[in-house]
C-alpha cells in the first residue's frame, strides 16, 4: 500500500471516490479538495501533488516544451462548452464574434484553456483573426514565451473591473463578471441563447470541450508504472456510477424535480456517452487543442496527442 496525496475539485465525478465507495487498488490517498486555480498554480510551481486535475491548456504548454513535471490520465475531470465565457461591452458595436476582430479582450490567463478554446472556435468556426486581437491578461500560472506578432500583454488591474470602466471590449472568463450579474455596465453575453449557440457548435464539431485532465507527477509514476491504469479504472467507475445516478428516479440524487429526463436527453444528444473519458475516444478534440495552442503561439510545434498520457493508458476503454 502506497500514501499519495490527490488534488481535484470536488464533483458528482471525484466525491464518489472522496467518499471511498469507490477506491484505487494499493493505494492509500489522501484527497485535498480545493479550486482549480490554486491547484494548478501548486501543482506547475511547487510540484505539491503527487496526483492532480491540471489545465489541460498548461499541460499542452508545459509538454510540448518539455518541462512538464506531470504525465497525464485521460480523465477528464472537467468539460464544458465554453459560448457562455464571452462577456461583451454591448455600447461597442459588437454583435457577432465578427466584431470582435480587432478589439481588446480580457483573460484571466493567456494558456487558460477555457480561452484557447474560445480563440481556436472563433477561428475556426466563426472567422476571426484572433492575432488582431489586443490580449490583456490577470497574469500567467507558469511562464510563456510567444513569437512576434502576438499582442499579449498584463492588464495591471482587476480584470473585471477594467471590463465595467470600458477599458476593455470584452472579457473571456469561465465565472460571470460582477457587473454583468449586477447589471452594473453595460454588458451582456455574445451569445444571449448560448445553449443554442453550443448545441450547434457540438453538431458541427462533436467536441465537448475538454477542460482538465488527470495527471501523475513523473517521478512517483517512475516508481509505480501501474498506478495510471489503477487511476483511470476507478475514476471511470466512480464517473459511471454518478452519470446512473442521475437517471434514478425511485428518489432523486440531484435536487432538481427533471433531472432524470433532461439526463436521458442528454446522453441520447451526445451519443450515450454524455462525459467521455479515455484516449481513443477524444483523440480528434485533443489533436485540436493542440493546433490552437499551435495558432496562439504557445507551442512551437505540434506535438503527438499520444505525448500528454502515459502509454499504459492509451487504449483503456471507458465505462459508458
Amino acid at each position: 500500500m502506497i500514501s499519495l496525496t490527490l488534488a481535484c475539485t470536488s464533483s458528482d465525478r471525484t466525491r464518489p471516490l472522496m467518499d471511498g465507495r469507490f477506491r484505487v487498488p494499493g493505494c492509500d490517498i489522501t484527497f485535498l479538495p480545493g479550486e482549480p486555480e490554486d491547484i494548478f498554480r501548486r501543482a506547475l510551481r511547487d510540484r505539491a501533488f503527487d496526483i492532480s486535475e491540471l489545465s489541460m491548456g498548461s499541460h499542452i504548454v508545459t509538454t510540448a516544451r518539455g518541462d512538464s513535471p506531470y504525465v497525464g490520465v485521460p480523465v477528464f475531470l472537467s468539460r464544458a462548452f465554453r459560448h457562455s465565457a464571452v462577456y461583451v461591452r454591448t455600447d461597442r458595436g459588437i454583435r457577432s464574434a465578427a466584431d470582435l476582430a480587432g478589439r481588446t479582450i480580457g483573460l484571466p490567463e493567456y494558456q487558460q484553456t477555457a480561452a484557447l478554446w474560445v480563440r481556436g472556435f472563433l477561428r475556426e468556426h466563426y472567422g476571426v483573426d484572433t492575432k488582431s486581437i489586443a490580449w490583456r491578461t490577470g497574469g500567467e500560472r507558469v511562464a510563456i514565451t510567444l513569437p512576434e506578432g502576438f499582442d499579449v500583454k498584463p492588464l495591471g488591474r482587476d480584470l473585471e473591473a477594467a471590463l465595467e470602466a470600458g477599458e476593455i471590449d470584452a472579457l473571456i472568463g469561465p465565472r460571470p463578471p460582477r457587473c454583468y450579474l449586477d447589471r452594473s455596465a453595460p454588458v451582456d453575453r455574445l451569445w444571449p441563447d448560448t445553449r443554442a449557440e453550443e448545441q450547434a457548435w457540438f453538431k458541427a464539431t462533436g467536441f465537448f470541450p475538454i477542460m482538465h485532465c488527470l495527471a501523475v507527477r513523473k517521478d512517483v509514476v517512475e516508481r509505480h508504472p501501474w498506478l495510471p491504469v489503477e487511476l483511470f479504472r476507478a475514476f471511470a467507475a466512480a464517473k459511471k456510477a454518478s452519470v446512473d445516478e442521475l437517471r434514478l428516479v425511485n428518489v432523486l440524487r440531484v435536487s432538481l424535480p427533471w433531472i432524470a429526463a433532461e439526463a436521458e436527453a442528454q446522453i441520447a444528444g451526445m451519443g450515450g456517452n454524455p462525459w467521455p473519458y479515455g484516449f481513443r475516444r477524444n483523440r480528434d478534440e485533443i489533436a485540436a487543442m493542440i493546433r490552437y495552442a499551435v495558432a496562439d503561439g504557445l507551442a512551437a510545434q505540434e506535438i503527438e496527442p499520444e505525448a500528454l498520457f502515459h502509454p499504459s493508458v492509451l487504449d483503456l476503454p471507458d465505462l459508458a
